[in-house]
């Protein structure tokens, strides 16, 4: 469905992009333990109820899943239309099925910005750098200050991937 996720630019881009993907999927997941979201607290946050179509599986079910971690009404809706599954009415399904998870997973990574200004997919393969790939996947939370820790957590990930991968890990690496 994505023939360009790691197979765009050079071998080293091609691996870059890889490690990238994997760092922030290792993050997302506590090293791929969990599936869910662990702070349950949150869980009623992701409904945004202006969406015309609203939260029809429930105002608490749309908290993070998969190895992105896809959250929010709208995503579940546009990853759903997107991959031609009913994610808005069937939320449970990134849990449950390892197929649909993953699909979700590659499906924002190579199509959504969220809060940045590029995918994920096109940080790497355009060069501004693993930093973007986080702004586009929790920079409104992570990113400019907001949660340095986090942020380097990810940048480690990404360090760790690219030395397995004999591959340098470029520059622009924070947000």
């Amino acid at each position: 469905a994505y023939p360009g996720f790691a197979n765009t630019g050079s071998d080293t881009v091609k691996k870059q992009e890889a490690a990238a993907f994997l760092a922030n999927v290792s993050h997302e997941t506590g090293g791929l333990v969990y599936v869910v979201e662990q702070n349950t607290a949150n869980y009623p946050h992701y409904c945004d109820s202006s969406q015309p179509y609203g939260c029809p599986a429930g105002q608490a079910a749309y908290y993070g899943r998969g190895p992105i971690q896809l959250s929010w009404n709208f995503n579940y809706k546009a990853a759903g239309d997107a991959l031609g599954i009913d994610l808005l009415h069937n939320p449970n399904l990134v849990q449950k099925d390892a197929a649909v998870a993953w699909k979700t997973g590659l499906w924002y990574w190579n199509t959504q910005n969220g809060p940045g200004t590029m995918t994920p997919h096109n940080a790497m393969v355009n060069g501004a750098g693993f930093g973007e790939t986080i702004r586009s996947i929790n920079g409104s939370i992570e990113c400019n200050g907001g949660n340095p820790a986090q942020v380097q957590s990810r940048i480690n990930k990404y360090q760790s991937f690219t030395s397995l991968l004999g591959v340098p890990a470029g520059s622009n690496l924070s947000c």
